[in-house]
């Protein structure tokens, strides 16, 4: 028997999407507004599932406050408040599309987190906008 607990957290971060292969007109014809030269922000929702089997000892799945903490120490303390494409390691080569952004926070989580859990990110740019990942 598995089942899944969910953790909700969230983060405001600045980026801009900018291929620097293309032109600046090929830039903003693809990414519009994103492409802002000074960079524009969001107040990204983060919920991470992790789906397991009933701990009998316990009845958790997994800690939630061991789950905050990894949270927050390798992926908020990382990105809150900060300019993506200027502030962080992960985005100075890679564009800081939601879709890269959940990625890479499933990357750094999946090595804080035992295999034996199935791991999925998934990350609101907007109320609307979002995107999911899980490692496959």
């Amino acid at each position: 028997m598995k089942i899944a607990v969910h953790r909700k957290e969230h983060f405001n971060a600045a980026h801009r999407l900018h291929n620097p292969a293309w032109t600046d007109e090929k830039n903003r014809e693809i990414f519009g507004k994103c492409n802002n030269p000074n960079f524009h922000g969001h107040n990204y929702e983060l919920v991470v599932k992790l789906q397991g089997s009933i701990d009998e000892e316990t009845g958790y799945v997994y800690d939630m406050k061991q789950l905050k903490d990894l949270i927050n120490e390798y992926v908020i303390r990382k990105f809150d408040h900060k300019n993506l494409n200027l502030d962080t390691d992960e985005f100075k080569n890679l564009n800081p599309t939601a879709e890269n952004i959940a990625v890479v926070i499933w990357n750094i989580l999946r090595k804080q987190i035992e295999e034996k859990y199935d791991l999925t990110v998934r990350l609101y740019e907007t109320e609307r906008n979002f995107v999911e990942y899980s490692g496959n």
